[in-house]
């Protein structure tokens, strides 16, 4: 049995079929983990410690991959030194992404079943809700540099060259110990309306498909987009886990005003009310609003309380005058906001709402 072993991993060896070795050492880790146990150890090891990086008959790339027309970089490189801001995500999110790095941090005993690591996730949702503080969040806490490509960056006006890029910076991923994360998936959809350019793009998404494929096992690749509904069909089928990441709910809302208000003790009545105005609010607009809120205090000498209910007036006011008389009444209702206090922060008169009301 360890002889037909061999000769079978020999033979993957000298016909260039390195993209399959990590799969049938798992096998035999497995297979060897009772009756060899100490070559399923030594395998295991081998595994965790030297993960494949790289694709059969690819060359070696160049450090850092750039465009040969403008010669800028194709991707970016974060190098996080400090830790990012835990992300604030749903619950369903989170143990999502708990997962992954569970299955990095664990990998030896998921060797030892005969598994191996997620290797593909896609990230969808909105812009500002957390996709790519995540992909972060997993590369520090993985101890791995990010690496970036964005899509709607590197479509170049030759399509052709586009497709060799993408393949340059997917080659080099795969030869860095590296987390890498394809920024805009959906750029490539949303070119498909050019029909000279039809034939160009689905060689592009030919190219993706099969890196997503193809992609080593102990490498970690990630995909976001903001509009899941333009993705090629073939696209999702090819990645291990998605991931969605929907708009904050009121519990994560709270907790992200807490953030952004950075310690500033505020009336729990006023985060009661701001997290009601913030619904359906990404967490990026929530950020900015909270922001404006915090320099206007600072210029105008005033307290953060007061700027922040200006802003939340400056918000309702732009609202259509049906859109702001419910919002008077669900304020009455939710936070037993008074009635003058309804009309204060919503422009709608006292008689209005008791109209409403009755």
């Amino acid at each position: 049995m360890v002889d037909a072993d061999l000769v079978h991993l020999a033979r993957l060896a000298l016909a260039g079929k390195t993209d399959e070795v990590p799969t049938t050492l798992r096998k035999l880790a497995r297979r060897y983990r009772d009756s060899r146990p100490h070559i399923s150890t030594a395998l295991v090891d081998m595994l965790r410690e030297s993960p494949m990086r790289s694709t059969a008959g690819r060359a070696a790339v160049e450090a850092q991959p750039i465009d040969q027309e403008s010669r800028l970089p194709l991707v970016r490189h974060s190098d996080f030194k400090l830790q990012p801001v835990d992300p604030i995500l749903g619950n369903s999110t989170w143990r999502s992404i708990r997962q992954i790095l569970e299955e990095y941090s664990n990998s030896q005993l998921l060797y030892k079943a005969g598994l191996a690591p997620t290797r593909t996730a896609l990230f969808i949702g909105p812009p500002g809700v957390g996709k790519t503080l995540s992909a972060q969040w997993l590369a520090y806490k993985l101890n791995l540099p990010l690496l970036t490509l964005d899509l709607s960056s590197v479509m170049s006006s030759f399509l052709g060259r586009t497709g060799v890029n993408v393949r340059r910076v997917l080659d080099y991923a795969k030869n860095t110990p590296s987390v890498l994360l394809i920024d805009e998936l959906d750029a490539v959809a949303k070119r498909r309306d050019d029909a000279t350019e039809l034939g160009e793009l689905k060689r592009l998404v030919t190219v993706l498909l099969q890196e997503i494929d193809n992609w080593p096992e102990g490498s970690l690749l990630l995909a976001a987009s903001n509009h899941e509904e333009l993705l090629d069909p073939a696209i999702w089928r090819r990645f291990e886990m998605t991931i969605t990441f929907p708009l904050p709910e009121d519990e994560e809302i709270n907790r992200a005003l807490v953030q952004f208000l950075d310690g500033t003790p505020i009336k729990t009545d006023l985060i009661e009310l701001l997290t009601q105005l913030c619904k359906g609010m990404s967490f990026s607009r929530i950020e900015r609003e909270v922001m404006q809120a915090r320099r206007s205090s600072a210029i105008n000498q005033i307290p953060l309380e007061n700027a922040l209910v200006e802003r939340i007036k400056d918000g309702i006011f732009a609202l259509p005058t049906s859109k702001r008389i419910e919002t008077a009444l669900h304020l009455m209702r939710s936070l037993k906001i008074s009635q003058r206090r309804a009309s204060e922060l919503t422009g709608v008169s006292r008689d209005t709402l008791r109209k409403h009301q009755s």
